[in-house]
C-alpha cells in the first residue's frame, strides 16, 4: 500500500482559456460593447408604447432624410475619391505630386467647421452675394435669385468634401499595389483612357472603394453639426430633439436603436458585396504602374479636377475662419477659449492613452497561444467605430446616471457625506464614449504593429524564461513604438473633433473646442468661433501631415 507521505493531491488547473490575459481581454470587450448593448436594451424596454407614435410621426421623415443623405454622400465621395486617386496615380501633370498629398488635407477639417464656413461665405451678408450685388448693382434680395443654402444638397456637398479622403486614400493605395503590366497589355490591345478606367482599373479597386464609401456613409449617419447647420432632420438630430427638447429618453433610445441597426446593416452590406471578390498580389515583384504624361489643356483640366475637392474641403473653411480670426484678433483672448483648450487636451489625452492601452491588452491576448476568448471578441470590439457618437451617448449616459445615483446613495449612507455625481458629473462619461467610439482605430493600428514583428523574437524571449508580460515590455513595445505613437495621435485627433457625444455627455459648464465652435457658430458668432475652429484644424493637420508622409513613402 502506498504511504500517505508519497500521496500528492493534484493541483487544480483552470481551463486554458481562463487566465489573466483572457479575463482582461473580456473586460475590455465588455466595456466597449456595453453601450451598444445598452441601447438595444433601452430601446426594447422603454416605458410606454412609443414605437407607434414614432412610426406615425417623425421616424419615417428622419429615416428618409438619412438614407437620401447617405446615398448622395456615397455617390459624391466615390466620384471625388476615385477620380482624384486615378488622376494622381495614373498620370503625370504639373502639380500632381503636390496634389497627391494635399488631397488628404480635408481630413483635418471637421465637417461642421466646413458647414459653418460655407454658410458664412454664401449667406446674404457673405462675400459671394456681396460681390454679386456690387457687380450687378443689385440692392436687395428681391433683385436676384440665389439658391437655397440651408438645404439637403448643400449638406451632402459639405459632407462629401470632408469625407472623400477616405475613398481617395484607399483607392490610391489599391492602384499603387497593382501591376503596371496589366495596363500596358490593355493599352496594347487598344483600350483608351476611359475604357482602361471602366474595364480594368475600377473593377480592380472596387473592394477599396466599397470600404471607403462605407466609412463615409457611416460618418454621415454619425454627423450632427453639419446637418443641424443646414436644417436637415436626420436620425441623429432626432436623438437630440427627442431627448433634449422632448425629454423622452426612451424615444431617443429607440431612434438610436434604428441608427445602430442601419449602421450594422451598412457594414454587413459592404462585406456581403465583397464576399466573392478575390484579389491576390503576385508572388514575384511586379512592375509598378507607370504614370502617363498629361500636358497642355489636359494636364490643366486634371489639375483643376483635383483642386476643386481640395479647395472645397480645406481651403474654403480655413480661409473663412482665418479671415474672421484676423478681423477679430481679440477673439483669441476671449474668456473660455483657454479653458476649452485645456479641457480638450485633458479628455482627449486621457481617452487616447486608455484606448491604446486597452487595445494593446486585447490584441496581445488574442496573439497569445490558446487565448480563444480574446480571439472571439476581437472582431466585435471594432463595431464601436461604426456606432455614432449620439448613439453611444444614449447607451452610456442613461445606465451610467443610474449607477451614479446608486453610488452617491451608498457613499451618503456610509459616510454621511453627499459626494454628488462622480461619473456623469465629471468628464468620465465623455472619456468612456471616446474610448468606445475610437477603439477600432487603436485596435487596427496596434494589430498592424504586432504583425510587423517576426515571431522568432517573442519565441526566443519565452524560451529564455520571459513571461507574457515581460515579453510585451521587452520585445513588443520597443519595436512597436511607432505604431503605438501613431495610434495615440490618431485617436487624440479624432477625440478633439468629436462633437455629438461631447455635446450630450459633457458636465454642466464644461466646454471643449468642438462644443465651443458649435455653440458660438450656432449663434452666428463665427468670429468668436474661428480661433477654436483653427486650433482643431491645426491639431488635425499634424496627423494628416504624418499620414501624407507615410503614404508618400509607401
Amino acid at each position: 500500500m502506498m504511504s500517505d507521505k508519497n500521496t500528492q493531491i493534484p493541483r487544480r488547473r483552470w481551463p486554458s482559456w481562463l487566465d489573466g490575459w483572457s479575463i482582461a481581454a473580456a473586460a475590455v470587450a465588455m466595456v466597449v460593447l456595453a453601450p451598444m448593448l445598452s441601447v438595444v436594451w433601452l430601446a426594447l424596454t422603454a416605458t410606454g408604447n412609443i414605437w407607434p407614435h414614432l412610426l406615425s410621426t417623425v421616424l419615417p421623415r428622419y429615416l428618409a432624410a438619412t438614407l437620401r443623405l447617405m446615398l448622395a454622400v456615397g455617390v459624391l465621395t466615390a466620384v471625388m475619391g476615385v477620380g482624384t486617386a486615378w488622376l494622381v496615380t495614373m498620370y503625370r501633370f504639373r502639380g500632381a505630386k503636390v496634389m497627391s498629398a494635399l488631397l488628404l488635407f480635408p481630413l483635418a477639417i471637421p465637417a461642421y467647421v466646413g458647414a459653418y464656413a460655407l454658410v458664412d461665405f454664401l449667406d446674404y451678408s457673405g462675400p459671394m452675394q456681396r460681390a454679386l450685388r456690387a457687380a450687378f448693382g443689385w440692392t436687395s434680395a428681391r433683385d436676384y435669385w440665389f439658391f437655397e443654402i440651408h438645404s439637403e444638397p448643400m449638406a451632402a456637398l459639405v459632407l462629401s468634401a470632408a469625407l472623400y479622403p477616405y475613398v481617395y486614400l484607399l483607392t490610391r493605395a489599391a492602384l499603387r499595389e497593382q501591376s503596371g503590366a496589366s495596363y500596358e497589355v490593355a493599352r496594347a490591345l487598344g483600350l483608351g483612357p476611359w475604357a482602361l478606367f471602366w474595364r480594368l482599373g475600377l473593377p480592380l479597386v472596387r473592394p477599396a472603394v466599397a470600404v471607403g464609401v462605407a466609412l463615409a456613409m457611416m460618418e454621415t449617419v454619425a454627423d450632427f453639426g453639419t446637418v443641424a447647420t443646414f436644417g436637415v432632420q436626420t436620425l441623429t438630430t432626432g436623438v437630440f430633439s427627442t431627448w433634449l427638447n422632448g425629454g423622452n429618453a426612451g424615444g431617443a433610445a429607440q431612434i438610436s436603436g434604428v441608427i445602430l441597426a442601419l449602421v450594422l446593416g451598412l457594414v454587413s452590406l459592404e462585406r456581403y458585396s465583397r464576399r466573392n471578390a478575390r484579389f491576390y498580389a503576385q508572388a514575384r515583384a511586379s512592375r509598378p504602374v507607370v504614370a502617363q504624361d498629361l500636358a497642355g489643356w489636359r494636364g490643366a483640366l486634371a489639375l483643376l479636377a483635383c483642386a476643386l475637392p481640395f479647395c472645397m474641403g480645406f481651403v474654403l473653411p480655413v480661409a473663412v475662419m482665418a479671415g474672421h480670426a484676423l478681423a477679430k484678433p481679440e477673439a483669441w483672448a476671449a474668456a473660455g477659449l483657454g479653458q476649452a483648450a485645456l479641457n480638450t487636451v485633458l479628455v482627449a489625452g486621457v481617452a487616447a492613452v486608455v484606448t491604446v492601452s486597452a487595445a494593446l491588452v486585447l490584441v496581445y491576448a488574442a496573439k497569445l497561444a490558446r487565448r480563444r476568448l480574446a480571439q472571439a471578441v476581437l472582431p466585435l470590439t471594432a463595431l464601436g467605430y461604426a456606432a455614432p457618437g449620439a448613439v453611444l451617448a444614449v447607451g452610456i449616459l442613461l445606465p451610467l446616471a443610474a449607477l451614479d445615483h446608486r453610488l452617491a446613495d451608498l457613499v451618503l449612507a456610509v459616510s454621511g457625506t453627499d459626494p454628488g455625481l462622480m461619473l456623469t458629473g465629471t468628464a468620465v462619461a465623455i472619456i468612456l464614449a471616446y474610448v468606445v467610439r475610437f477603439f477600432g482605430i487603436a485596435q487596427g493600428a496596434v494589430d498592424a504593429g504586432f504583425g510587423r514583428i517576426a515571431p522568432s523574437l517573442p519565441m526566443a524571449a519565452r524560451a529564455l524564461g520571459r513571461g507574457p508580460a515581460a515579453t510585451l515590455r521587452a520585445i513588443y513595445l520597443p519595436l512597436m513604438r511607432g505604431s503605438v505613437g501613431s495610434a495615440l495621435l490618431v485617436v487624440f485627433v479624432d477625440c478633439v473633433k468629436e462633437l455629438p457625444a461631447t455635446l450630450l455627455l459633457r458636465p454642466f459648464n464644461f466646454n471643449t473646442l468642438s462644443t465651443r465652435v458649435y455653440e458660438l457658430a450656432s449663434l452666428e458668432r463665427i468670429g468668436e468661433a474661428a480661433p477654436a475652429a483653427l486650433i482643431v484644424t491645426a491639431v488635425g493637420l499634424v496627423a494628416v501631415t504624418l499620414l501624407a508622409r507615410s503614404s508618400q513613402s509607401d
